[in-house]
C-alpha cells in the first residue's frame, strides 16, 4: 500500500508518503502554521512527492484527517485531497485527528486509557476516551473541559492532544497525575498514514467531523427586505 498523507486539521500543514510494503515513511514535511494553509499544501506535497521518487500515479490512495479541528483548515485539506484522488483515479480515506493523536499510545503494551482532547476554545474541547485496546469509550463530542479532566480521573490515563496540558493542569489541582500527557499541536502524519493504511475501503469517507456549529452564522434578523 502506497499513499499519501495529508493533515491540515490542526495548527500544522503535513503531508508524507507512506509505503506499507517497504520502509514506512518514505518522505514527510511538516509546517507549524495557524493560518495559510491554502496556500502552503500544494507546495508542501509537490517537494514530499519529489522526494519520495513517487508519482501520483504509483499511489494506492489519498490520506486526509478530517476533523476536529480548524473549519478552514479541514476544508482546505479534505478539498485538496478530493481533488488528487479525483485525479489520479484513486480513493480517499479520511482519519480523526482524535484517533491520529492517541494511535502511538494504543496496543497491547498499554493498560491505560488514552484521552485525547483538542482545544475547542471557551473552556470547552473536543474530546475522545479510548480504551487501551483501542475500542471507543467516550465518543468523540464537544465537551467542557472539566467533564475531560473527570475522565481522567477515573483511572491513570495518556491524555494527547493539543488540550492535552490544560487537562493535566486540572487533574493537578484534583491531585491526580496522568501516566502521558502529550500535548503537541498537531498529530504525528506518520501515524495519519499508518491508520489511513489499515482502513478498509469505503469505511471512512473523508467528510468533514466539525463536531459543532460554525462561529460564524448568517444574521437573518439583520437581512435587508427585498422591494
Amino acid at each position: 500500500m502506497r499513499l499519501l498523507a495529508i493533515d491540515t486539521a490542526l495548527a500544522a500543514c503535513s503531508a508524507a508518503v507512506f509505503d506499507s510494503a517497504h520502509r514506512g515513511i518514505i518522505a514527510s514535511e511538516s509546517l507549524p502554521m495557524l493560518r495559510g494553509h491554502a496556500e502552503a499544501l500544494m507546495p508542501l506535497v509537490a517537494r514530499v512527492m519529489k522526494a519520495s521518487g513517487l508519482a501520483f500515479a504509483d499511489l494506492d490512495r489519498v490520506v486526509v484527517t478530517t476533523g476536529p479541528g480548524s473549519f478552514t483548515g479541514l476544508r482546505v485539506g479534505i478539498a485538496a485531497a478530493r481533488g488528487l484522488g479525483l485525479a489520479a483515479k484513486i480513493p480517499v480515506v479520511g482519519v480523526s485527528t482524535l484517533s491520529a493523536y492517541a494511535a502511538p499510545y494504543l496496543g497491547i503494551d498499554n493498560k491505560n486509557p488514552v484521552i485525547a482532547a483538542v482545544d475547542a476554545r471557551h473552556q470547552h474541547v473536543y474530546l475522545q476516551v479510548f480504551g487501551p485496546d483501542g475500542r471507543t469509550i467516550i465518543a468523540p463530542r464537544l465537551a467542557p473541559l472539566h467533564e475531560a479532566v473527570h475522565a481522567a480521573t477515573d483511572a491513570p490515563a495518556c491524555i494527547v492532544g493539543s488540550a492535552a496540558r490544560a487537562v493535566a493542569h486540572g487533574l493537578a489541582a484534583a491531585d491526580s497525575a496522568p501516566v502521558t500527557v502529550d500535548g503537541r499541536d498537531a498529530p504525528d502524519i506518520g501515524w495519519v498514514a499508518q491508520i489511513g493504511a489499515v482502513l478498509p475501503e469505503g469505511t471512512a469517507p473523508p467528510k468533514p467531523q466539525y463536531l459543532r456549529a460554525p462561529d460564524a452564522q448568517p444574521q437573518n434578523a439583520a437581512s435587508l427586505p427585498r422591494r
